[in-house]
């Protein structure tokens, strides 16, 4: 056979070339490729087969952990990450508006906003804003009941005046009285608007309900705002209250390392003032027991459902804050493979959406209910429906696959609690504000892997009680049919304003 012309390639080269792209696409390889004679070539599985015949070893995974370090006295905690040339900073104040009395809540909430947006005691707001844009600085400031936190992250090669200026924010606050008035102008907005949104009015109103004058309960109003209660002065007594050192814990993660971050931190730590006076600890609600059906009266094309009783069952290394976990899941908090979706939505559309309610806080008692909004005429049967698959599960266990669904879903995600660094330290930081072990994620990842059948039926024999609910329906009593609604139970139609 001669050979074939220069510039041409062999047809049999060129199928040999193409086989390994054919036996990616098709699960089978070549004749030539197949040991022994070519004509006793067999033909490897496909399609489902080749993919049940699959088989891997195990992964191994090992958490990033943070160090930890003191700095007079205060819990610093550093995970390195030298990828970027990026570098976050965490700081995080035990105090919040859950610690003070009712006129002071209004300058607690705000405080965050002020600290980032009232300039300094040496530079005005916009100044502020300048130097933060000038260095491509990123700054944040949250709040919650029991705690404020910010967060600064810069390129290392901006990392000392990007802390000084953070430092200058956090410590020596300008609280601009025109930024204070612009944000009081726009929470007085918001407490106007919150008859508008149906669903905000329900969950506040069912707060004051179970919590009365407890934080939980507290809406803002009107009257926190008020201009003697949201002024300068009293905005500096709440951060002198909260940013001082015996509250404080810091984090750093990014492209730094412990001998590069100590000096920094402590200049830091050394500028914070010792606390005058101990922070209260937080209030221990006193959540209503008795059960009950609340209407507030509102013009709306659908109803609003919230219901819900105390149970006692708290964030804790305990069997039963596993069981409870994992129970939720299953009554409502897991999507489409929950029971109360799968009745209220899938067998009986009455709702696109529903879900449960099962709050563990780490001291204090939680509450377990559920949540849906529906048309007006089936206000009604939509409660019914969600009671009765609430006493199903009370009496018989979840299925296997239930259980297996539902502990499936967290530890398929766990790998996602470690996308960061960055978030790897702010939970740690969170962990330890809330006296938890460092290696929380890791105990309730196999602590949720323990949970079987029965634990679950018996979580909810202890702690779901239908028949205990408070009920509260938003919605047009013409249109859900008042006869209907006395059915569940007395009536309270509650005060509209």
């Amino acid at each position: 056979m001669s050979a074939p012309p220069a510039g041409r390639t062999p047809a049999r080269a060129v199928h040999e070339r193409r086989a390994p792209l054919a036996s990616l696409l098709f699960g089978v390889l070549p004749l030539a490729a197949l040991p022994g004679p070519a004509h006793a070539a067999q033909q490897l599985p496909t399609g489902r087969a080749a993919v049940e015949a699959l088989s891997y070893d195990p992964l191994e995974f090992e958490a990033p952990k943070a160090e930890r370090h003191d700095v007079s006295g205060v819990r610093v905690l550093l995970l390195e990450e030298h990828t970027l040339p990026l570098v976050t900073v965490f700081a995080r104040f035990r105090g919040g508006y859950g610690l003070f009395d009712r006129e002071y809540y209004a300058p607690a909430m705000g405080l965050p906003e002020l600290l980032r947006y009232g300039g300094t005691s040496t530079l005005a707001p916009d100044s502020v804003d300048e130097a933060l844009e000038l260095h491509a600085i990123q700054t944040s400031f949250g709040s919650g009941g029991g705690s404020i936190s910010s967060t600064l992250n810069m390129l290392t090669e901006h990392l000392d005046v990007a802390v000084e200026l953070w430092e200058d924010m956090l410590l020596r606050p300008g609280f601009d009285e025109r930024q204070i008035e612009v944000w009081r102008g726009r929470q007085l907005d918001n407490v106007a608007r919150l008859r508008d949104d149906p669903a905000r009015l329900a969950f506040s109103t069912f707060n004051r309900l179970l919590y009365g004058d407890h934080p939980v309960g507290w809406e803002m109003d009107a009257a926190d705002l008020a201009p003697e209660r949201v002024t300068s002065e009293r905005f500096r007594e709440v951060h002198r209250r909260i940013v001082c050192r015996d509250n404080l814990l810091l984090g750093v993660t990014g492209d730094l390392t412990w001998r590069e971050a100590e000096p920094l931190l402590s200049r830091l730590v050394d500028s914070v003032p010792a606390c005058a006076e101990p922070l209260p600890e937080p209030p221990m609600p006193a959540i209503r027991r008795e059960p009950g059906v609340f209407l507030l009266e509102r013009d709306l094309e659908q109803a609003v459902i919230v219901m819900a009783h105390p149970a006692a069952v708290r964030l804790e290394d305990h069997p039963d804050f596993f069981a409870a976990t994992i129970a939720n899941a299953i009554l409502g908090a897991g999507g489409f493979s929950s029971r109360i979706l799968g009745r209220v939505r899938t067998a009986e559309g009455y709702a696109y959406s529903a879900s449960s309610v099962w709050t563990m806080p780490r001291r204090a008692e939680g509450i377990l209910g559920a949540i849906t909004r529906t048309s007006p005429g089936n206000t009604v049967p939509a409660i019914e429906a969600i009671l009765e698959t609430m006493s199903e599960l009370r009496r018989e266990a979840p299925t296997e696959v239930e259980v297996r669904t539902a502990v499936d879903r967290i530890v398929n995600g766990f790998v996602f609690n470690f996308d960061s660094p960055a978030q790897i330290v702010a939970r740690t930081m969170f962990y330890l504000a809330q006296d938890l072990p460092e290696d929380w994620l890791e105990r309730y990842w196999r602590g949720v892997q323990e949970v079987a059948a029965s634990d679950i039926r018996e979580a909810f024999a202890r702690h779901l009680h239908p028949e205990e609910m408070t009920m509260l329906v938003v919605g047009d009593p013409d249109r859900i049919g008042r006869a209907a609604l006395a059915s569940l139970g007395p009536v309270t139609v509650l005060d509209p304003r």
